[in-house]
């Protein structure tokens, strides 16, 4: 491309597209893991989770 020539079109529409998927989906992985982050649920959290969201034939 020449200093005189403007970027391809296409090069527009990629960019634009890349924005709108960043409008809506936002950032979809986390600048950090969990385990970088530290602290996070106990096993017991854990563990009441899971017996919360049993399905009801898992019986209990």
């Amino acid at each position: 491309m020449t200093k005189n020539e403007s970027p391809k079109p296409a090069d527009d529409d990629a960019a634009a597209r890349r924005r709108r998927l960043a409008e809506v989906f936002g950032d979809v992985l986390p600048e950090t893991t969990s385990d970088e982050r530290g602290g996070g649920a106990s096993a017991d959290d854990r563990e009441a989770w899971y017996r919360e969201n049993r399905p009801p034939h898992h019986g209990g």
